[in-house]
């Protein structure tokens, strides 16, 4: 469901109850909990309160970071989650310098309540504020706030979260596994919800949530983090002319937050660390060759390079993930540059003495799926992906 500014201000929402959604401002925070006191029993009553989303009452979505009282979410798929019970919450958000440019590279988010789409918007202003849940009676409710859009183009931030409620805001439990993605446009779900092929990029029609990694991870019920950027690649970026383009690689921001050409509160997402004992992966998911198959072609020194280049970035994915699975994958927008992942694997493998190192062939989209904005693959396309790979993971990883 997406919903405008206006759409929003009279859709009617479910959430276990028939729901009244309203643009409104700030809440005012209470700095104490109401409670009336039966004999032993404590009731407590109904208080307004704002939280700043910390990791004391939200739990985070992939990669984020805290940034003057905000969380910064940069990659697609990153957010946060909480549950609460009471009748009312409102998220305020925070947009970054992007809202001043292209406004086909505004940021896209998403809010869910129980499951059902509340939000799905354009950020175009520097502050917006959204009540996505509302309800005569206290109800039960898990919110997630999901960036559908990728990270070079746009971040945002949470800046806070009011809520009317009985007690305070609490994150969700983590799920027994994590799984990490690493790729380029594909994973970023690129354009899958504009199926007219001549069409070009749009954070409007870009969902991170219809492509395969998020529907992987949901098939498998674990945790996901998306480290994806649209026309990177290993050792080239995508290239029109076959010429090298070695600007837009991925390995020089895995260690990152993010990367985007816009900056947030004056920060770069670049100049950020990311901090791997947050949270290791079990498994990480590697689909890394698209862009690099345009500058390689079939030119076999240039694939001897991608070699080199893919063998690099599976030492220092293992550097900071010891323990974890690595499946290695490609395939879904062109299958040339698979033997040159399988020989990766085989070649890293005999330097280190690694084996819990994979490689699984996706299945190159067919034309009677269809093809989305810049012949990237459909949500049908992605679904087949989603169920190859979730096959695949399975069958390694015994889950």
């Amino acid at each position: 469901m997406r919903l405008g500014r206006s759409k929003r201000l009279a859709a009617g929402i479910l959430c276990m109850s028939a729901l009244t959604l309203a643009a409104c401002g700030q809440m005012k925070a209470e700095e104490t909990e109401v409670v009336e006191t039966k004999g032993e029993e404590i009731v407590e009553e109904l208080t307004d309160k704002t939280f700043i989303p910390s990791d004391e009452y939200i739990k985070t979505l992939g990669r984020t970071a805290y940034l003057k009282d905000t969380l910064w979410m940069a990659l697609s798929g990153s957010g946060a989650e909480f549950t609460f019970t009471g009748t009312k919450a409102v998220i305020t958000m925070q947009a970054d310098t992007a809202i001043m440019g292209d406004r086909d590279s505004q940021a896209r988010v998403a809010v869910f309540v129980n499951d059902e789409c509340v939000v799905d918007d354009m950020i175009d202003n520097m502050a917006e504020i959204y009540t996505v849940f509302e309800s005569q009676e206290p109800k039960e409710c898990t919110v997630r706030i999901v960036k559908l859009s990728e990270s070079a183009n746009s971040t945002v931030g949470i800046k806070s979260i009011g809520v009317t409620s009985l007690g305070d805001i609490k994150p969700t439990e983590n799920k027994e596994h994590l799984i990490e993605f690493i790729g380029d446009s594909i994973t970023c779900g690129y354009g899958v919800e504009d199926e007219v092929k001549e069409n070009h990029f749009s954070t409007k029609t870009e969902n991170v949530m219809k492509a395969y990694a998020y529907k992987t991870a949901e098939a498998l019920d674990a945790d996901y983090s998306m480290v994806s950027y649209s026309g990177h690649g290993i050792i080239s970026g995508y290239t029109g002319t076959g010429d090298k383009v070695d600007s837009q690689l991925v390995p020089p921001y895995y260690s990152k937050l993010g990367f985007s050409y816009a900056s947030y509160m004056g920060q770069s997402a670049f100049d950020v660390e990311w901090d791997f004992s947050k949270r290791q992966p079990d498994l990480v998911v590697i689909n890394l060759g698209t862009n690099d198959d345009t500058y390689t072609g079939s030119d076999a020194e240039r694939q001897e390079e991608y070699v080199e280049g893919y063998v690099s970035f599976l030492k220092e994915i293992r550097q900071v993930n010891p323990e974890a699975t690595i499946l290695c994958t490609l395939g879904i927008m062109g299958d040339r540059l698979y033997p040159s992942v399988e020989k990766a694997v085989a070649d890293y493998q005999s330097e280190t003495g690694d084996s819990n190192v994979y490689s699984m062939k996706f299945d190159v989209q067919s034309p009677s799926d269809g093809y989305a904005a810049d012949w990237h693959p459909t949500e049908a396309t992605h679904t087949k992906a989603a169920q190859k790979l979730t096959a695949k993971i399975q069958d390694i990883m015994g889950w």
